[in-house]
């Protein structure tokens, strides 16, 4: 039973064996209502779209999250230096021999199935830089700490940038900024800190030759519209959300979706198809499934009296809550498109996975003191 009051804040030591199972259905909801989008997405399409890979990309995904769900958290924690080499070493193997699509190199090629290091190492951010603080509790609101905090996640931010994937740069530094709240640093630091941020990516969007003029013209777009160029995508969601209205056309009758007007609906586009046949009403209950899921690993999160399940859980929430806000935001034309997909509804395998061994971690955390059989 989870305690009222000041003691709130722990976790009552009768929780033995607590498992969240509200967590775990909105999980399994969100999971739902991906494949289902998914399979109308592909209605027409050679081979019905992306659809059945999704589904041997959910079957292999049992593999991560069981790994998460059931391996006790400490065991990452003494992995720490051979995952954080490991990640920069596939990083470094991207840049050197990566394939390339859609004008970045991100991807590695193992068989008939593509990597992406880049959405291994949002994961490695979250266990490593947890590692970090959690072994420097007792020097975590010094100046030292806090400059080794940004060093120690600068390498995989650099050649993540460099592919160029500035979506994933910026959940990497959102995933610091959250892990780095919880452990408990400096108010003052981590507001300079973001000024610091706003200034070059200020100074990139300006200054010619840091990003790429595809990037440029995606930023460009939120302020002046080009409906045929690089606001396309925006606005033919737009006009999906529009034709959905409140109560949406129908599952599997949406006329922008059968007649693939918008690029990358499978992906990064997903809830226009949610949002044409469902309408209002069914991406409402999305963004409530989304919104409960937040709340319950929220929840698990102050519970913990440990600091190091706190500031995983911190960096798991901030993975899952920045690419589901930036995803709603490209969709509905209130941030620039850059790339990132929609939790547990975009199709693709790393993302997938990724999600899978996010949501088996926090399972995991929100019953600590369950004993484990690793």
């Amino acid at each position: 039973m989870i305690r009222l009051g000041p003691s709130s804040l722990g976790i009552d030591h009768r929780e033995r064996g607590y498992f969240d199972g509200w967590m775990a259905l909105a999980v399994a909801a969100l999971l739902i209502v991906g494949l289902m989008a998914l399979y109308s997405q592909g209605m027409g399409r050679p081979g019905q779209g992306v659809f059945p890979k999704q589904l041997m990309f959910l079957a292999i995904g049992g593999v991560p999250f069981a790994a998460f769900f059931f391996i006790d958290p400490p065991l990452w924690r003494k992995t720490t230096g051979v995952m954080y080499f490991l990640n920069l070493a596939l990083l470094a193997l991207v840049l050197i021999a990566g394939s390339s699509g859609g004008g970045a190199q991100r991807w590695l090629n193992i068989g008939p199935m593509q990597f992406q290091p880049s959405e291994m190492s949002k994961l490695v951010a979250v266990l490593t830089l947890a590692t970090y603080y959690a072994d420097r509790t007792d020097r975590v609101t010094t100046l030292g700490t806090y400059v080794g905090s940004l060093l120690y996640i600068l390498p995989s931010l650099v050649m993540v940038f460099l592919q160029p994937h500035l979506g994933a740069t910026l959940v990497i530094l959102s995933i610091w900024g959250a892990i780095s709240i919880a452990a408990g640093v400096r108010w003052r630091y981590l507001l300079g800190t973001v000024g610091l941020v706003a200034i070059v990516l200020a100074t990139a969007i300006t200054v010619p030759g840091i990003l790429r003029d595809y990037q440029r013209d995606r930023v460009r777009a939120m302020f002046v519209k080009d409906e045929k160029g690089s606001d396309y995508q925006a606005f033919r969601a737009a006009i999906a959300f529009g034709v959905g209205g409140v109560a949406g056309t129908g599952y599997g009758k949406g006329e922008q979706k059968a007649g693939g007007f918008i690029p990358e609906q499978h992906n990064d586009f997903i809830f226009t198809v949610v949002g044409e046949e469902g309408g209002l009403m069914v991406g409402t209950l999305v963004l409530g499934a989304f919104g409960f899921l937040f709340l319950r690993m929220w929840l698990a999160m102050v519970r913990s009296t440990d600091p190091y399940p706190r500031m995983l859980m911190a960096g798991s929430l901030a993975l899952l809550g920045f690419h589901t806000l930036v995803n709603l935001g490209m969709n509905l034309q209130i941030l620039p498109v850059v790339g990132l997909w929609l939790p547990f509804l975009s199709s693709g395998g790393t993302a997938l996975w990724l999600c899978l061994a996010v949501a088996g971690l926090a399972l995991n955390l929100s019953r600590p003191e369950r004993p484990r059989p690793f």
